[in-house]
Parts: C-alpha cells; structure tokens; sequence
C-alpha cells in the first residue's frame, strides 16, 4: 500500500512512520505543517528511504491537499495531525479548533472528492483511518471516591463528555468521521488511545518534562496531589496497533488501544526519580525536587481503556510493560539530550502552560 500519514512529523505520527518503513514493504508520504511539536529528525532514520516521501502542508490548506492527494495516489490515509496539548488549549484554543476540527473537515472533504476519481477496486480497498484520544470520553470513577471504580473502563461504547477545549475539539473531529462515513459512505475507522510515552515526545508532556527538568536539578511539578490516574501505552506498540487498524480494521469501526498500565502521575514521576537515581546518580536523589502546583482547570481524574475489542478481533496486544517501556524511555532521553534541546530552542523552555488565568 501506499499511506498517507498526517502529522507525521509529530510523536505519534512520526513513530507509525519509522515502523512502515522499517517493517513492511508499504510506502509513505508524511504530509506535515511543521509547528512547534512537528520535527524531521524525529523520521530521518528512515527519510533515506524510496519509499518515504515528505509534503510539507497545512491540512487546512485544501488546494495543497487536492493536489498532494492526485500526486501521491494513496491507498489509505492515516490521520494523526493535531493540536494535542491539553494545556496549550486551556491557553488557546482557537488553534485547537481551527486545526483538529477545520482541519479534519477539510481532509474529509479532499478525500471524498479524490475517491470519486479512483476506479471501483481502489475506492473498495481505500481506509481512512482517523486517530483520536480516550479524553474525548471524559473521565472514570477514581478509587478515592467509589470501591467499585475499578470496574470502569472506557469501550467504544462510551458516550463523550470532554472536558477542556483539546478533547472537545477531538470529539468534534470524531463526530464529524462518523457523519462522513454515514452520509457520505466514506470508508472511515476510529481509534481512541490512552497517555502515550516514549522517544521523540516533545518536552512539554510528563514524562520528558520530568526527566529534563529533573536533569537540569529544577522543581519537578506534579498538578494538585498527583492522584490522575492514566492508562500509559508505549508508543511503539500504538504504532503498531495503528498499522494493524488501517489494514484489518473494518470500515464503520471503533477500536479503543490502551497499555493495560493505570498509574498515577504520582506514581510516574516517582519511577522516574527512581530510574535516574540508577543510571544518572545525584546525591540525595531526584524526589527532593518534587512540586505539587496548581491543579489544572477541568484536570480529568482517571482514564482507563478497555482494549478488548482490538484484542478479540484483530489480534493486536501491547508488548511493553510500563516498567520495560519507561527504562527505554529514560534511556533514549538520556542518550538524545542534544534533540530535547535543539526542538525546544526558540519555541518552550518548560515553562508552566494552561493555569487557567
């Protein structure tokens, strides 16, 4: 196949990407705007490939999309471009907006039109795979308040009630792939995913926050007790599943992903202070630096993901534990502190985003 990846530049897309590339024959062409979070060195392991093609485009742009789509010939699209930082859209969310739900609209609408030039067996076989998020779900039962919060998890059953402006307008660009698919007849699949981690991850999330800063001996801030739960998921192992979705999933379908690892961020941030203590030493460790700050406004309690169905029906597991997953995280930011600094420069140094004031 040949596959379209937007937001291939991005954390995610960019991994989906190194695993085309580097475990099947498919092609790729990675349609990308490039903002802050979106770096070619993230694919450049594999960029040497003939397979691999870069367009560098707005998906808002729909004469940029018409024309990449007639030039590169797709089979699949994999849609994965989006603001994706919950605190950004506390800031702004007007860019939240204009790109997650605009910008799904309009690559809906290019595709549409581009199916209608396609001959009966490519339109048969064509996927457009929409990537989404489990925050779109709102948030479960936490163990402070109910015995029974454990037995809640998010299926692809579950009504949506987002709660800040980045998973509203995810919901949004969600309901309108199933409003595309229905009127329409175009061959959609949703998937929704649990807390992502892993290499590549641009510094303003957790995880590479809290290693940087905890490098660099600054205040590690932990929001409010530090009780969220999350559902972690390697970032490697979604790729995984993505590739698995666009080329078994069903049209029509929803397929939630999730790690199988609930944490609270308490929790993470004190597995991180352990691994650093280990393989970069500090006298007096890493857990004296801890921050509780603010919590954020609207800050979801707990996500937890039901991923049976994928299980069931496709076949798709994780294969990283969150003790295995983070080691490799850890390493891999330890051993690529020159990028954290290079995409940083210029655009975030680690400052607090999204209090809501």
């Amino acid at each position: 196949m040949k596959l379209l990846v937007t937001g291939g530049a991005g954390f995610i897309g960019s991994a989906v990407i190194r695993h085309i590339i580097g475990n099947t024959a498919d092609e790729v062409v990675n349609v990308d705007k490039l903002t802050y979070a979106g770096n070619l060195e993230s694919v450049a392991e594999v960029s040497h490939s003939g397979r691999y093609a870069f367009e560098h485009a707005d998906i808002c742009d729909r004469p940029e999309i018409d024309r990449i789509l007639a030039r590169h010939q797709p089979d699949a699209i994999m849609h994965l471009a989006a603001e994706s930082h919950v605190d950004r859209s506390i800031d702004g969310p007007a860019d939240f907006i204009e790109t997650n739900i605009v910008g799904t609209y309009t690559l809906l609408e290019a595709t549409r039109a581009y199916m209608q030039n396609l001959d009966e067996n490519r339109r048969n076989r064509f996927r457009f795979h929409h990537i989404s998020t489990d925050e779109v779900f709102g948030d479960l039962p936490h163990p402070g308040d109910t015995p029974d919060a454990d037995q809640y998890r998010f299926t692809e059953r579950t009504a949506y009630r987002p709660s800040s402006p980045y998973s509203a307008s995810k919901a949004s660009a969600d309901h309108l792939v199933r409003a595309w698919r229905r009127t329409y007849g175009l061959p959609t699949i949703v998937t929704n995913c649990s807390n992502n981690y892993g290499p590549y991850h641009f510094p303003e999330k957790l995880i590479p926050l809290i290693i940087l800063n905890a490098l660099e001996e600054k205040p590690l801030p932990v929001y409010g007790k530090g009780d969220q739960i999350r559902d972690w998921l390697y970032v490697e192992d979604h790729a995984r599943a993505l590739y698995r979705v666009v080329n078994k999933g069903e049209p029509g379908e929803t397929y939630n992903i999730g790690g199988h690892n609930e944490k609270t961020n308490a929790e993470v941030v004190h597995t991180l202070c352990d691994l650093l203590a280990e393989l970069c030493p500090r006298l007096g460790g890493y857990k004296n630096l801890i921050t509780h700050v603010p919590d954020r406004p609207g800050h979801d309690r707990r996500y937890a993901i039901d991923a049976g169905k994928i299980q069931r029906e496709l076949g798709w597991t994780p294969e990283e534990t969150f003790e295995t997953g983070i080691r490799k995280t850890v390493l891999w930011y330890l051993d690529n502190l020159e990028w954290c600094q290079r995409v940083q420069d210029g655009t975030y140094q680690r400052e607090r985003l999204g209090a809501g004031i």
